[in-house]
């Protein structure tokens, strides 16, 4: 999925990439073949990837082992065994870490 953010200087914006979307643009800038597993994948993917247009991450790593996957046969595989863990992260209330992000820039 992808938000865009809001104009201010009258050019159009960048889309802003999350859940899905983010992993889908991060394989496209590295070399992982499948079947991966998930050794394979957080190899070269490893990091947090945001799963919500307000900037809010996740480890890769976590939404990984949430999926109870060890081996994708393919990239369509993958995205679609992350696309649940995403939108449940994504449906939980903001945390108070979260809250104190949102109100200061880090």
């Amino acid at each position: 999925m992808g938000v865009r953010p809001p104009a201010d200087d009258g050019e159009e914006p960048a889309a802003v990439e999350f859940g899905i979307a983010a992993v889908d643009a991060r394989l496209d800038e590295v070399d992982v073949s499948f079947p991966a597993t998930r050794a394979d994948l957080l190899e070269e993917l490893d990091g947090d990837v945001p799963y919500d247009g307000r900037g809010r991450t996740m480890r890769l790593a976590d939404a990984l082992e949430r999926t109870d996957r060890r081996e994708f046969d393919s990239e369509r595989e993958l995205l679609d065994a992350l696309h649940p863990v995403f939108e449940e992260r994504r449906g939980s209330p903001m945390s108070l870490l979260d809250r104190v992000k949102a109100l200061f820039s880090f």
